[in-house]
This record gives C-alpha cells, structure tokens and sequence, in this order.
C-alpha cells in the first residue's frame, strides 16, 4: 500500500502543477486576445477575465500539490485531506471521478490507516 499511495501523491502533485500551467496559458491567450484587438477596454476586459480564471485555477490546484507533498511524507492529516480533495473529485468527471475512485478505495484501505498511524507516533 505503500506505493499507492505515493502513486496518489503524485497524481495530485501532477495534476496541480498542470492545472497552475494550465492557468498561466488560459491567462496569456485570454489577455493577448485583448492585446491583439488594441482596443483599450478590450485589453482591461480580458486582462481581468484572464485573471479571475487563472486565479480560480491556481485556487483549486494548490491543494491537490500540498496534499500530495503531505501524502508522500505520510501525513496524517494529509489522509484526511486527500480523502475530501478525493470525494470533491467524484464530480470532476471524467480524470477528477477515477482519480477520486482511486484516492477513497487506497486511502480507507486498513493497511494503509496503519502507515499513517506509525508515521504519528
């Protein structure tokens, strides 16, 4: 069990990171749009737009790296942690819902409750 769960770890690790990449490239096509058209309310419209979609995505992706680096170090509380990220990613069909599946079956495992448990005391 040990390796399923440094393989979930990284799988939120990884997805996070492309989720802040994804970010940075929505928000540079978005506020180029508005830089291409030259138009000046056109620039700040898609300037902001950009920003309050790369922020929302940078929101939601700095969890996933922080429970995995959490997961990896046998955190207790990152169990806790992954197991709500792995519950939310239920409804994120269809990469979030296997990620999820898979998060909630190797995280409730017993064998797995144990390292967490000798990693606390």
């Amino acid at each position: 069990m040990d390796t399923h769960v440094k393989v979930v770890a990284w799988l939120y690790i990884v997805l996070g990171v492309l989720g802040i990449v994804g970010a940075a490239v929505l928000f540079l096509i978005i506020a180029g749009s508005g830089l291409i058209s030259g138009d000046d309310i056109a620039i700040q419209v898609t300037t902001l737009v950009g920003l309050v979609i790369g922020g929302v995505l940078v929101l939601t992706s700095i969890p996933g790296i922080v429970v995995g680096v959490g997961l990896i170090q046998f955190q207790p509380w990152a169990r806790i942690f992954a197991l709500v990220l792995g519950l939310l990613n239920l409804l994120a069909f269809p990469v979030g819902t296997l990620l999820g599946i898979y998060t909630i079956f190797i995280l409730l495992d017993e064998a797995t409750s144990k390292l967490f448990v000798r990693q606390a005391s």
